[in-house]
Formats: C-alpha cells, structure tokens, sequence
C-alpha cells in the first residue's frame, strides 16, 4: 500500500487514473468533483504538484473567501439578528456561506480544470493548519471530565456507522466492496478513509466512484443540516460540537459546521474546539482499521490462493496535523501561549484569540477553494442506491449520534 499511496497524492487534472494509479479511470470533472470535499490527506505524502493557473483558483477562492466575510457581516436579516440584549449575532458562519458561494461559482461558471486542480491544493495545504489553530482555544484540562463520555460517543458512532452503511448498502443491492468503502467513509473521515481501504480489498472502478461520490455529497448535506437543527433542539454549544465530529464525515466538514453554531450569546468556538476534537479521534482510528482490513484481507488471498501482498505503514495513516492539535491544546491547557502588547500601554492581546482568528480565516479560505471543485451534476449522478444507502446511514447515525450525546454528556 505504500507504493499505491504513494500515488494518491495530487487529485488534479490528470483525474483518478492518476490519482489512484490506474485502479480508476474517470473523466477530469468526474475526479476533481468526486473529491473535492475531503482535501485533508489524500495520502501520507508531502509533494504538491506543480499545477499551470493554479494562481487563479487561489485568487478566485480568496475573493470568495472575502465576500463571504462581507455577508456573514452584513446589518441585515439573516446575517445579523438581534439578541434578547439589544446586541447583535451573525448566525450563519462565513465559512458554510463561503462554500456555498465556491458551489455556485464552479457550477454556473465553466472553470478551467487547472483552477479547480489548484484549488484542491489550496485545501490540502491549509486545513492542516486550521486544525492546528483550534487548538489553541482548546483546555484539556477543562474537558477531563467529559473526555472519556466523548471518547465514547465517539467510539460508539464511528461502529455504528460502519454497520449501518454496510448493512443497508447490502440491503440495497450494493456490492460488497462498495458496502464497505461506503461504511469506512462515513465511520471514519471521508475519502481518506476509502483511499485508503480500497487497495486492501481490491476496489474495482465502480466502488470507488460510489462510494467516494455519496460520502462526499451527503457529508456536504448533513455540514449544511446540523446548524439548522441547532436552534430546533436548543442543544448546548459542547453537546453540538460532538454531536457533529461524531455524525459529519469529512474532516473540513465538521470544523465549518462546528463553527457555524450559534445559540443566544454562547461562543460558536467551544462548538468547533469539541467537533474538531472529536473528529480527529474518528481519523485516528483510520489505523486500526487499515490494520484489521489487511489482516482480514491476507487471509482470504491465503485462502484463495490467489497470492500477492500489500505493505501498509501505519503511522503514514495518522496525519501530522493530529499531532500539532494536541501540541497547541497542551500549551493552550499549560498558559504558555503568550499575550501580545502593541505600544506603551496598549492593552495586551491573547495570542491563543490570534491563533483562533487565524484558524476562522483560514477555513473560510479553504471552504471557499472546496466549493470550487464541486460539480453538483456529477455528484448527484454517482449512483441512486449508493446515495440512498449512504443517506439512511448518515440520518440513522445522527438520530444515534445525538442519543449518545444527550445520554452520556
């Protein structure tokens, strides 16, 4: 697995024959589409790809980027309404109206293949770090007490939705290995998850783009969804953050519908502090389950006799941005994240609010760089009974999800 990792760097224009060394072969839009809301990881790789025009996706995505912070604040309903002080709140996050604003440029303007290739850098290259700025808002000492009740809302979810997109993709008439990528996508984080597990069962063309294109649409749904629901059920800003890490399948995903939660004057960074959290909990767990897959996978080829092996190096599969949360939580926990002061007797300035400031911006930038590389057509069009099947399970592991968080927080 390591030389196919390898290969599963760049999602660029070349498309997934490429992007997968040849175990797909899709059209250009069809590969840029399909993967455009993970951008995370796509493999343990460092390289980026030397990309012609790829100055223009970012551009492109910074005036998306910008616009969006211009509505998020713009004096009118329902960017900003009034609180019950006499105060103002902007509900909807500037992140959720950046991608919004990328969808509706990349799909009612033709952009260049190279655009939306360098957008997909973009995100690779700063989500990494909006993680790591989380962080820095982060108390692990503040969270000891509900840690292990999170750990195992956690835990719990990420079983439970395996089993349910596999039993009911099964149920559905799905194939057997496109059941299984559908369910390591919505349990674990998306298409990093099914890259990874696709080699380590032999996935075939066809469950690839199924299950790749139903995470990645109904991740996109349930991202819009969760906020909405917010208000309806007046849950707490800690109980919707985990609620979302637990139910929401991408990592970028969850840390825009983290940040999108507002209810009365409660602070929508707790929400993304647990979310963000959480998730990488459900990435970390990636691993494990490559493990069990490989095992599992070589002894029914010893079985077969159909030979072969594949070498997977696991602490490929735990990406460096995990570790660089927890870092910043710990000197965040410890106060050893100092204060800034401008000027002689210029109020000084937490760096951690610097660091989570920084964080929103680049999230909003790279939310606006994801919804350039989603082809809503393409989307929707990657198979009725993947979709089906994935959208049950998402819906069954929210309801589940939520239980838990109102069970054991």
């Amino acid at each position: 697995m390591a030389d196919q990792s390898s290969r599963l760097a760049g999602l660029d224009h070349d498309g997934l024959a490429t992007l997968y060394g040849g175990i797909v072969s899709l059209s250009p839009e069809a590969a840029l589409s399909l993967g455009s809301m993970e951008g995370v990881y796509d493999a343990p790789v460092k390289q980026v790809p030397a990309i012609p025009g790829r100055w223009v996706g970012y551009l492109i995505a910074a005036a998306a980027a910008g616009a969006a912070y211009g509505l998020h604040y713009l004096p009118v309903a329902p960017f900003t309404l009034e609180t019950a002080s006499g105060g103002a709140r902007h509900p909807i996050g500037a992140a959720i109206i950046a991608i919004i604003l990328g969808v509706l440029i990349a799909n009612l303007i033709k952009l260049p293949k190279q655009v939306v290739a360098g957008a997909k850098v973009i995100v690779r290259s700063v989500i990494p770090y909006a993680i790591v700025c989380v962080g820095a808002g982060l108390n692990l000492v503040a969270i000891g007490q509900a840690g292990w009740s999170a750990l195992s809302i956690m835990l719990a979810a990420v079983v439970f939705a395996y089993a349910a997109a596999y039993l009911v993709g099964r149920l559905l008439g799905l194939p057997h290995k496109t059941a299984t990528l559908l369910g390591v996508g919505t349990g674990i984080c998306g298409s990093s998850a099914i890259v990874a597990a696709a080699p380590l069962i032999d996935a075939e063309d066809e469950d690839l783009v199924l299950s790749i294109g139903a995470v990645n649409l109904l991740g996109l749904v349930m991202m819009l969804l969760l906020p909405m629901f917010a208000p309806l059920i007046g849950i707490s800003a800690e109980r919707f953050g985990v609620w979302c890490g637990a139910s929401i399948h991408a990592v970028p995903q969850v840390l825009a519908a983290g940040d999108a939660y507002y209810i009365g004057g409660a602070d929508a960074a707790l929400s993304a502090e647990w979310a963000t959290l959480v998730k990488l909990g459900r990435v970390a767990l990636l691993a494990p389950l490559v493990f069990v897959l490989a095992v599992f996978h070589a002894r029914k080829r010893a079985s077969t006799g159909s030979g072969g092996s594949v070498t997977v190096r696991y602490h490929q599969l735990v990406p460096w941005f995990i570790w660089g949360f927890i870092i910043m939580a710990a000197l965040a926990t410890k106060g050893w994240l100092p204060h800034l002061s401008f000027g002689e007797g210029g109020e000084p300035i937490a760096s951690a609010d610097v660091i989570k400031f920084a964080g929103k911006l680049l999230l909003t930038f790279a939310m606006a760089a994801i919804g350039l590389g989603v082809n809503l057509r393409l989307m929707v069009g990657v198979g009725g009974r993947a979709v089906i099947a994935g959208a049950i399970s998402s819906v069954l592991l929210a309801l589940v999800a939520l239980g838990l968080v109102y069970g054991l927080l």
